[in-house]
């Protein structure tokens, strides 16, 4: 067995004190960060194991890290505030409290007051009945707007789950549940939390992934942070995402297939060429055939020698692979 995954299989097998760590990436939130804080209180009241609060503040220029630490001291509430040194983006402030949590399984989910926490203890209930490694939540009543937000999302849903062999309705809903085994083997970059359903499916099969459908309300604190600009971008990032999960452990197949490719058309038209220049007798100095001929002659040997460079360069990355793609300014914790 590979090491990583024994040192997964051990650490489902540890006992944890803290059962849940509940993870909330914000970005300026003053208005909603204070009601988050007492729905989920209200939401793990009675619950039988420990949990944990982790709040992500992703370089706020408003009064929402302030007001987090405001309630450091509240009673019963096992809360840590993470400040980060700037806004890097709420998957790297995800990756931050994915880092940070000690619970044997981790909740994410915003902090617009969107998603209900009361949801989260019913999805742990279903995640280990149904013995999966991570469910996510399908706001299958979405409250948003229906051409900037529903629209697009299942455009996008729809894309992502045909491209990725991963079908789920809400790739978008924040509100998911994993186990830390699972999830801590997973490196989030970029902007890619829309797609962290995928990168599991790449430790574990596609079978041990679920969904459930979670209530969703509609936001009436704060703005969105999100526009139509998203949608684009979820269009990139998919490009990524599959470039990812087919070759991010041999780029050189990727390069050198194509690069070969156009190899073989320029041999086929640099041989036609050829024989009717010889056999022939016709004049082909000044054909733009032969023109192209060379220019994918030349685009084959840079794209093959593209492939051995990335191939050499992901080997040095899955050597050293131990960047975080954030950077914590300060932890606050009670006391």
């Amino acid at each position: 067995m590979p090491e990583n995954l024994q040192n997964a299989a051990a650490a489902e097998l540890k006992p944890s004190a803290i059962e849940i760590s509940l993870v909330v990436p914000v970005f300026n939130e003053q208005e909603s960060i204070g009601p988050l804080i007492e729905r989920i209180c209200e939401a793990m009241e009675g619950f039988a194991r420990p949990w944990e609060l982790i709040l992500v503040d992703d370089g706020s220029t408003d009064a929402t890290l302030m007001k987090a630490r405001s309630w450091l001291e509240r009673p019963g509430l096992n809360l840590a505030v993470i400040e980060l040194q700037r806004n890097f983006g709420q998957t790297a402030a995800m990756q931050a409290g994915i880092d940070a949590a000690s619970g044997r399984l981790i909740a994410t989910l915003d902090g617009d007051l969107q998603n209900d926490p009361r949801d989260i203890r019913a999805m742990a209930q279903a995640l280990e009945e149904r013995e999966l490694d991570l469910l996510v939540g399908w706001r299958k009543n979405r409250k948003d707007g229906l051409f900037l937000r529903k629209i697009p999302s299942w455009c996008a849903n729809a894309l992502i789950g045909r491209i990725t062999g991963v079908r789920l309705h809400d790739y978008g809903c924040s509100l998911k549940i994993y186990r830390a085994s699972i999830i801590k083997q997973v490196k989030l970059m970029g902007e890619m939390h829309r797609f962290i359903p995928a990168w599991v499916a790449g430790v574990v099969p596609s079978s041990r992934i679920g969904e459930m459908v979670v209530t969703h309300h509609p936001r009436t604190l704060g703005t969105s942070k999100y526009g139509i600009s998203r949608t684009f971008r979820v269009i990139l990032d998919l490009l990524s995402v599959l470039f990812f999960m087919r070759y991010q452990a041999r780029p050189g197949h990727f390069f050198g297939s194509i690069g070969l490719a156009a190899g073989a058309i320029s041999a086929l038209i640099l041989g036609y060429l050829f024989i009717d220049k010889i056999a022939f007798g016709n004049d082909i100095g000044t054909r733009p055939l032969l023109l192209i001929g060379f220019m994918l002659f030349l685009a084959s040997i840079q794209l093959i020698t593209t492939g051995i460079l990335a191939e050499m360069l992901a080997r040095t990355y899955f050597r050293n692979d131990d960047t975080p793609n954030y950077v914590v300014r300060q932890t606050f914790r009670r006391g």
